[in-house]
């Protein structure tokens, strides 16, 4: 006895794509939006430099010191006078860790000075400055 099956009844074997694509150009473009966000750092203008290109440690400790002559340790604005806690607080107490000192250009060398002679005063004597790469 054969069974017989109605219009209705046929499963189908193909597999429908259509809302998997969707769902995938969506995630696409919620990245694209995302990533330039995730990576904004502090706006400093930095001047350039001839120096040759030194390899980047892998988390690096950036202090930023703003036109404003805001200090900024990686993203936060510390205070100058906890700068040196701060610091402590972020390497655990290892004084010989380096430190990136980035500097807009239109600081002038007074305030970079008294940036510099805070690490100083704080133990904190690896100080790496950061520039821009100039074309030759």
């Amino acid at each position: 006895m054969a069974l017989r099956l109605d219009e209705g009844d046929t499963e189908l074997s193909e597999i429908n794509v259509t809302p998997f694509i969707d769902v995938i150009l969506v995630l696409l473009i919620v990245f694209m939006v995302a990533a330039p966000l995730s990576t904004v750092d502090v706006p400093v203008d930095l001047p350039g430099s001839s120096a040759p290109v030194s390899q980047r440690p892998e988390e690096p400790l950036w202090l930023t010191l703003t036109v404003d002559l805001d200090l900024m340790l990686d993203d936060s604005a510390v205070a100058r006078e906890a700068l040196g806690a701060a610091l402590d607080a972020k390497t655990g107490g290892k004084r010989d860790t380096p430190v990136f000192l980035r500097a807009d250009r239109k600081v002038d060398y007074g305030a970079l000075m008294q940036a510099l002679n805070r690490l100083r005063d704080a133990g904190y004597l690896k100080v790496a400055l950061v520039g821009l790469e100039d074309a030759p």
